[in-house]
């Protein structure tokens, strides 16, 4: 007796959707350090010492292209207002984009700026060191708020929360702190990385979900509020280095020191692992320094290996 099947008209086949990669830019003389997405642009940072500007179209160069006298560690962009990079030197550069000029710089810091993000809630700027300090600038004024001096080491990730209100630091020293952005008070700290926290990222969605990734390759997801570590994955053979979200926050993306990138995702307030993005996947061959967010379903990745590569859902 055989049994037939019978099909009718809401029997699908659903693909899993899986990012793949869109473009290829190579242009950088040196390792590529940071990243981030304004507009129809990518903006990229190198060891080089060039910060340059990219078509996110076809990942042509744009003619928008600055010389620096030390390597750009840190670049973070304003709503294709200003763009403000953090050298190795510490010194913070401003540029306005409208105008295609510099309008400010500070050597507020004295050691590399490895973090620099922007809330667009509260129209502030925060900036991390290698010397574990924080500074906070007024975005519109582009004048400083307050400088904090934390002795916490290496200020590796900044996050910020979605309504503004609080943002967070990885430290070299291991802990997540999270402050207010009002007084800018300290109103969390926990040990969250043995040898170091590394990255750090808010859910977009979820107010008390908090993900951090350290040098001890894990990643973490945490109830920030109650400083309770909610899973503990061994996620990458090295250090992570950056944390982003994509789909709205059910897709959560790292970076890692160990050439790869890693797609995640987020359901019931626990990381699974969808898919690797690797050299055979015509990732990258070295150390992946940094990620920047395009859109709910389009980001980039730069690396040591001198490429920064596009991904796309399909």
């Amino acid at each position: 007796m055989f049994l037939k099947r019978i099909t009718c008209e809401f029997d699908y086949f659903y693909p899993i959707m899986q990012f793949s990669k869109a473009i290829e830019i190579l242009g950088h003389a040196g390792a590529v350090y940071a990243c981030t997405a304004s507009g129809d642009y990518l903006y990229s940072a190198s060891a080089d010492k060039h910060v340059v500007r990219w078509f996110l179209t076809d990942g042509k160069q744009d003619k928008f292209a600055i010389k620096f006298n030390h390597s750009v560690y840190s670049l973070e962009s304003m709503a294709s207002r200003y763009l403000f990079a953090g050298l190795s030197s510490g010194d913070f550069h401003i540029f306005d984009l409208q105008k295609n000029e510099e309008v400010k710089f500070y050597k507020q810091h004295k050691k590399a700026i490895f973090s620099i993000r922007y809330n667009e809630v509260k129209k502030q700027l925060y900036v991390g060191d290698a010397d574990g300090n924080l500074s906070v600038w007024d975005s519109e004024t582009l004048e400083l708020i307050i400088y904090l001096p934390l002795d916490c080491g290496k200020i590796r990730s900044i996050a910020i929360s979605n309504d503004g209100c609080n943002f967070a630091l990885a430290c070299q020293d291991g802990e997540i702190r999270v402050f207010e952005s009002e007084f800018f008070n300290e109103i969390n700290s926990f040990y969250a990385h043995e040898n170091g926290a590394t990255a750090v990222l808010f859910h977009p969605v979820k107010k008390d979900l908090l993900i951090s990734g350290g040098k001890d390759a894990l990643l973490k997801v945490w109830n920030w509020k109650k400083e309770n570590e909610l899973q503990k994955i061994i996620a990458h053979t090295f250090a992570i280095y950056d944390l982003i979200a994509v789909e709205q926050g059910r897709t959560i993306i790292s970076a890692s020191r160990d050439k790869h990138v890693k797609i995640w995702k987020l359901e019931d307030q626990l990381l699974q692992i969808s898919q690797r993005l690797d050299a055979k996947q015509g990732g990258h061959k070295h150390s992946v320094n940094a990620l920047a967010k395009i859109s709910e379903n389009k980001f980039a990745s730069c690396s040591d290996d001198k490429k920064i590569i596009v991904w796309e859902l399909s």
